[in-house]
């Protein structure tokens, strides 16, 4: 029965004994023989040789097919392409190449260099080298991508010549196979020839005759010095980064690189070397680039990034690319750029140079751009490769905004206005002290004491934590108490600048910039798209219309008055001073800003800024470029409001109001002091210690009275900016600084300031730099003589009713006595913590004032200390104090 266990058992018992007696069988059929392992050696074999002949065969008829097929090309696409946001034609990126150099015209040295550079096995392989290929497959798949490109000089002229710039195993394949068809059909120095000939070298020139002549004004090679050969041999790595109009710093690294090469390999001395490294490259193409230029060659850049290709790539590959770019904003800009009036001129041929970016900041899109005045031909954009000290400018990014977001401070609230130390660092306010001033009056007026008083309250992390989120590079040498000022390390740009306010304009929400929106390849296909998902908060909507109120209040009434347009405009200026002993000049000026529509950053000042080099005019400049650009930019838009928060505005919380007395102004009078050109103000008023007094002024030329200055506690005060040969009239309030009130207009006085005859030798108060102080007084909107550089020379031009510094206002180591201030209040940039190079931006956060004036407070001295004030520690000023001078 099938079921019965005997029959189960007996059925087990046959199985193991059958399958004992299969084992020996099975085990000599596995068996490995010797004659086995022979034939499949043998069979093996004749299949690598079989395929080895043929890849042979199909390299070399292939290789010959293609070199003939492609020896005369140039490209074998429609130029690439670049659109607006319109989708208007900016520009074809058009191959700019001259005729073929024959080989007698190439000096020896240009082509050694090149050998030497890019293949120093040129002369021993045949187009193909073992090494590097091995090299370059092991970095391959260590990368597990095609990265390393194993290249011999031969390879990279058949690969420009075959025209592919995929980095796929069948485009190496091809490259050998020309290579080696190349190498077959011409002598080494007919290949060399032909390379140097058809190589990119940036810019769109192709050729090593018309790269000389774009980049040296040279067409016969045979004048080329040591140090442009080398800079041309630089390049071939990287056209892009290695050229020397954009990138002069990283060529100039890199040619030392080809001439350390060059001596090694020995083709050069090393005193050819040295000599040849220390050169600068200064030379300007006398030709101008077309329109667009700045906003296609950063788009370029971006294309770069965004797809992995090269700028070669892009020039051959017949794309379409759709960008950003507003075409009446870009225009805009570049006719500011190219008025010469709109800039402060120079003593020499260093001019003054700026920056512009405009973005869009609803959703992240750069309008239009342009880093330099000279850009067309120069190529070297400050948008992204010059960083500068920001000063003031920099405060609502690290003080106001961060401390809106912790939830305890408000538009009014009250902040600490008093002469204080925070360790050993001690910044100073240019109008004057008070016990407390409210967050939208400290902003207005650009007072030092709070900004730096609040970053103290909410941490220096979170100061840096909010800077960091809105896009700003800052490094852990930024921790402390100057960044409120705008002391920073390595400074920052006006990309950085505009994509950091933009997220105030967009209700506390951040876009990194871009300036492309779709790629799309020779055959209409997209190989790029942006991707608008790397929005996010990093503040509330009601914390962030709140900021935009307190910068509206500085453009209307405060430090950003040139920067008004007949729209809705909100921004902070910023001033660095010079950082010099003894000059109260400006090293940069700054203003950043936004209207409901767009956002924009402008930068000013010299590349290379020294005592004889540096702004007279303080941030209004930058404010008026500011007004002029956008005004045109947005010529035609109508106008709108800023955005509310949804369910509208929240007011800030009231604060209460205690009683005060009542307050009244009489008895104003004037008198002028021709010696120190300042007008003295003095007047009859019922406040107590807490009354600010508000000083108005009017020249008679003007339509109306503007905000100049305030005096707290006093009724006194000097008008430092006042100019000969002109009649101004003034008046004085008293303001209640907890409540808010503000009386009637005290009695109006006249004064005519007669002209005086200045002596030559003695510096022009106005036009050279003194040290004294530059105040931007309300009222004084002109850039170019705004209450700029009225500084008297003997250091005198202090306001009297400060507890000021009985000791030498010239170099700011006065001793703090309870006297008058004799040295007065900007006396003397003294170079604090034991001085700043002139190369170095600097941003002294002891003179911040609300008149972007270039001022120190004598015998403020900053020193670095290791302080407690913070959080997390390193609160107090770096080890090279920077000094702010306004905005």
């Amino acid at each position: 029965m099938p079921n019965d266990p005997l029959s189960r058992s007996n059925n087990r018992n046959t199985n193991n004994k059958s399958n004992q007696k299969a084992k020996p069988k099975t085990s000599k059929k596995k068996k490995i023989t010797g004659k086995r392992v022979g034939w499949t050696l043998f069979f093996t074999m004749a299949i690598a040789i079989f395929c080895a002949l043929g890849g042979y065969l199909f390299i070399l008829i292939s290789g010959e097919r293609l070199l003939t097929a492609n020896m005369d090309k140039t490209t074998i696409n429609e130029t690439s392409k670049v659109y607006d946001r319109n989708g208007n034609i900016m520009g074809e990126l058009s191959i700019k190449k001259l005729e073929p150099v024959e080989s007698d015209d190439i000096p020896k040295l240009v082509k050694e260099a090149f050998v030497a550079t890019e293949d120093k096995r040129f002369y021993e392989h045949q187009g193909v080298d073992i090494w590097s290929i091995g090299r370059a497959a092991v970095k391959d798949i260590m990368a597990r991508s095609m990265v390393e490109g194993g290249s011999t000089l031969t390879q990279q002229l058949a690969k420009n010549m075959f025209l592919s710039r995929d980095k796929t195993f069948f485009r190496k394949a091809t490259e050998v196979s020309i290579a080696m068809a190349l190498e077959r059909k011409f002598s080494k120095d007919e290949i060399l020839t032909m390379y140097l000939n058809r190589i990119f070298f940036g810019h769109q020139r192709y050729g090593i005759k018309a790269a000389s002549e774009f980049y040296f004004g040279k067409s016969d090679l045979k004048d080329l010095d040591l140090w442009e050969i080398a800079t041309l041999a630089a390049m071939p790595k990287g056209p892009s980064a290695y050229n020397p109009l954009s990138n002069p710093n990283d060529s100039k690294a890199r040619r030392g690189v080809v001439l350390q090469l060059m001596y090694e390999q020995g083709y050069i001395t090393e005193a050819e070397m040295d000599k040849a490294k220390a050169v600068d490259y200064k030379y300007t193409p006398p030709e101008k680039d077309r329109k667009y230029q700045a906003f296609i060659d950063y788009v370029l850049r971006e294309a770069e990034r965004v797809t992995g290709m090269t700028e070669d790539d892009l020039n051959i590959g017949g794309f379409k690319i759709y960008t950003t770019m507003d075409a009446q904003a870009q225009t805009a800009m570049e006719n500011a750029f190219s008025d010469d009036s709109l800039f402060e001129s120079s003593k020499d041929d260093q001019q003054v140079q700026g920056s512009m970016v405009i973005m869009n900041h609803e959703n992240g899109s750069l309008v239009a751009l342009l880093g330099g005045r000279d850009y067309q031909t120069k190529g070297y954009s400050r948008v992204t490769q010059s960083r500068r000290q920001p000063g003031s400018a920099f405060k609502p990014i690290v003080s106001y905004a961060p401390a809106l977001e912790t939830g305890q401070y408000s538009a009014n609230s009250q902040l600490s206005n008093q002469k204080q130390c925070f360790g050993n660092y001690c910044p100073g306010n240019l109008h004057g002290y008070s016990s407390t001033i409210s967050m939208t009056d400290a902003i207005t007026k650009s007072e030092n004491i709070p900004a730096v008083w609040l970053l103290d309250k909410i941490g220096v992390n979170t100061g840096v934590n909010f800077a960091k989120s809105v896009g700003i590079q800052l490094t852990d040498q930024d921790k402390n108490l100057a960044i409120a000022l705008g002391g920073l390390s390595k400074g920052t740009n006006t990309l950085e600048m505009a994509q950091a306010y933009s997220a105030f304009a967009n209700l506390g929400e951040y876009q990194q910039a871009y300036s492309i929106k779709e790629i799309q390849d020779s055959s209409g296909k997209t190989t790029y798209k942006h991707d608008k998902s790397e929005t996010k908060r990093v503040m509330s909507e009601q914390n962030a219309y709140q900021l935009t109120q307190m910068l509206q209040n500085v453009v209307n009434d405060g430090t950003g008055r040139s920067a008004r347009l007949d729209r809705p405009v909100a921004g902070k200026t910023g001033t660095v001073q010079s950082g010099i002993a003894g000059n109260s000049s400006n090293r940069d000026v700054w203003f950043v800003g936004y209207t409901p529509e767009w956002t924009g950053a402008v930068w000013m000042g010299y590349d290379n800024p020294d005592a004889k080099h540096m702004l007279k005019n303080s941030s209004k400049l930058s404010a008026a470029f500011f007004a002029k650009v956008m005004g045109d930019a947005l010529k035609g838009v109508p106008v709108k409001e800023f955005k509310t928060p949804e369910g509208g505005q929240t007011s800030p919380p009231p604060v209460e109001e205690p009683q005060q007395p009542e307050l009244s102004v009489s008895g104003l009078s004037a008198s002028y002091n021709p010696s120190t050109q300042t007008v003295s103000l003095n007047w009859t008023g019922t406040g107590d210690a807490n009354t600010q007094y508000r000083i108005y002024r009017k020249e008679t030329s003007e339509a109306q009275f503007t905000h100049l200055i305030d005096s707290v506690g006093s009724t006194s005060a000097q008008d430092l900016s006042a100019l000969p040969g002109l009649t101004y009239e003034y008046y004085v309030t008293a303001y209640d600084l907890a409540s808010g009130q503000e009386t009637s207009p005290s009695n109006t006085v006249s004064l005519m300031i007669e002209a005086q005859e200045i002596d030559p030798q003695q510096p022009d108060p106005g036009t050279e730099p003194g040290t004294g102080t530059e105040p931007e007084g309300p009222g004084t909107d002109n850039p170019d003589n705004g209450g700029t550089d009225n500084g008297n020379p003997n250091g005198n031009n202090g306001n009297g009713s400060d507890n000021g510094n009985n000791g030498n206002g010239n170099n700011g180591n006065g001793n703090e006595n309870n006297g008058n201030n004799n040295g007065g209040n900007g006396s003397g940039n003294g170079q604090p913590g034991g001085g700043t190079p002139p190369g170095q931006g600097t941003t002294d956060p002891g003179s911040e004032g609300p008149s972007d004036g270039a001022i120190t407070t004598p015998g403020e001295v900053v020193t670095p200390d290791s302080g407690t004030n913070g959080d997390n520690g390193g609160t107090e000023a770096p080890s090279t104090p920077q000094t702010d001078s306004g905005g």
